[in-house]
């Protein structure tokens, strides 16, 4: 198919490409980050005669297309492990329960790379780069994101490498994938696809998301002494991104933070004003190119002048590297324990387990792990700190605080033996809601850590059980803080706190290098 002497396959046999070198039954990988597609490839697959593909074991970190479930539509695959289904979290759950996808396991990013190269080795991987030279060599550009994991993972097994790019080269900017790991390059007609999917637009941040924001600041970054952090993405943790030289500055809150993070454009400010020391990336962002290649004293830029980012990497660095991990939910119980795998959506955990988790194998010490695992009444050794920033509401009226995770249902239903937990509540030091902090450091028993929880859920069915009495003892201890604990006026939490208040604003903020997607300017 590629002539003799050649890597080059013509895109319009890719399915035919696909179909003589998977045989029924094997283990496939369709590279699909949190941004970049292996998008050609996935649709090529979807097209197979599942005459000839059948009972393929899927492995991949994203769900993110409607052609990675339409392998198991059409019955070309049966069989799934993965770590995150954000957009197919839905469709997902629908084929689970009709028994056309039997899932092995949720798991997080790093425990999924951790068995490519153990237990769940791929026979093929189809992967995705920006460039390639006629040699197999790729170069991902800003979003190297899992591919060379992948690409390891399947090369040195014996297995099959199918790489999609964008276009083929003489020369390359730099290498990032060895030629001969690969074995098969594919030029798609088109750009891979990309989403701007760390992008929060600040005119969307409301007060009570800018009140917990304040609250998070002065309950945790302020004491602990916060210099090296990671954060999930939502408009709370874009609005403390917005305060950081705003309120943050206010408090004296100083020194350099290290971000391990996407790009986030709405952390322009905080870089611009001197408040950030480093990020490291796991992916890029469509926008944030141009800002990244001037901002190369903060991001991990090469000499081509594009960022390099690494997945697996930034995951263990979010992990190990980190004294706080800053995530939300969509449910916590009594206990702390939370998930996003809910009734009719499971959308998986991505990277929360691996960084929201309290890393026993760390040696270091700083003054924010020192300090939680002495609160929490150790002093043989440190604490990570993990806060989950949630309203006691979901959007759609459903209460965040539930006596029981749908989880354990699901894993009934789906024939799990563990229930999908994300974040197990032992390892979450702080939850932040509306109504205020709880401090499960403290907590001296499961009583009080559910006293603590239900003291800041608000009015909800969980929150209403708890006994006045209960909630004014824990205040008292400061296991729980309202805003006023904190010496914050919940009045305060006006939008004139954010240090930019629309998606014009970052571009003022970055000098004019940040580039907004079309879906996010106002202005033309």
């Amino acid at each position: 198919m590629c002539g003799p002497g050649s890597k080059i396959c013509p895109p319009e046999r890719a399915t035919e490409l696909l179909e003589a070198i998977i045989e029924p039954g094997d283990r496939v990988v369709i590279e699909g980050d949190n941004q970049k597609q292996a998008d050609f490839l996935a649709a090529a697959l979807a097209k197979a005669d599942p005459a000839r593909l059948h009972d393929l074991h899927m492995v991949q970190s994203v769900l993110a297309l409607p052609d990675h479930l339409a392998v198991f539509e059409r019955s070309i695959a049966n069989r799934l492990d993965f770590a995150f289904a954000g957009p197919q979290s839905r469709r997902l759950a629908e084929l689970v329960a009709s028994g056309s996808v039997t899932i092995g396991a949720i798991h997080t990013y790093l425990e999924l790379y951790a068995r490519m190269l153990v237990d769940l080795t791929p026979r093929v991987a189809l992967v995705v780069a920006d460039k390639a030279d006629r040699h197999g060599n790729l170069y991902t550009g800003p979003n190297t994101e899992d591919t060379p994991m992948i690409v390891e993972a399947a090369a040195f097994s014996g297995g099959v490498v199918v790489a999609q790019v964008n276009e083929i080269v003489e020369h390359l900017p730099r290498v990032d994938v060895p030629g001969d790991w690969v074995d098969v390059i594919v030029q798609s007609a088109t750009h891979y696809a990309i989403e701007p999917l760390f992008t929060r637009d600040p005119a969307k941040i409301r007060e009570n998301k800018i009140l917990m924001a304040m609250m998070a600041i002065a309950a945790v970054y302020e004491p602990y002494e916060i210099r090296r952090l990671n954060h999930g993405i939502g408009y709370a943790t874009a609005a403390i991104e917005l305060i950081l030289s705003t309120f943050g500055a206010a408090r004296g809150l100083k020194g350099k933070l290290h971000f391990v993070l996407n790009p986030h454009p709405t952390l322009i400010p905080a870089i611009e004003a001197g408040f950030v020391e480093s990020v490291y990336c796991f992916g890029s962002e469509v926008g944030m190119e141009r800002y990244v290649s001037e901002r190369a004293d903060v991001f991990p830029v090469g000499a081509d002048g594009n960022l390099r980012s690494n997945r697996a990497l930034a995951q263990a660095a979010g992990q190990y590297a980190c004294d706080l991990f800053v995530g939300a939910t969509l449910q916590i119980d009594a206990q702390g324990n939370s998930s996003t795998a809910t009734k009719g959506r499971i959308a998986g955990f991505g990277g929360a387990p691996n960084m929201g988790a309290d890393a026993r194998g760390r040696r270091h010490s700083s003054p924010a792990w020192l300090h939680a695992g002495h609160q929490a009444g150790d002093s043989t050794r440190g604490r990570k700190l993990v806060l989950q920033m949630v309203e006691t509401r979901q959007p759609d009226g459903m209460p965040s605080f539930v006596e029981r995770l749908d989880a354990i249902d699901l894993a009934t239903a789906a024939g799990f033996e563990l229930p999908p937990v994300m974040i197990y509540g032992d390892d979450v030091t702080h939850v932040i809601t509306e109504q205020g902090v709880a401090n499960l450091l403290l907590c001296r028993s499961p009583k009080e850590r559910e006293g603590a929880l239900r003291a800041i859920a608000g009015d909800t069915d969980f929150g209403r059980a708890q006994a006045r009495d209960m909630t004014d003892n824990l205040r008292e201890r400061r296991i729980v803080m309202q805003p006023s604990d904190l010496g914050i006026d919940a009045k305060d939490a006006t939008r004139d706190l954010l240090s930019a208040r629309t998606i014009d604003d970052l571009v003022v903020w970055s000098g004019g290098l940040y580039v907004p997607p079309l879906k996010f300017r106002t202005s033309r």
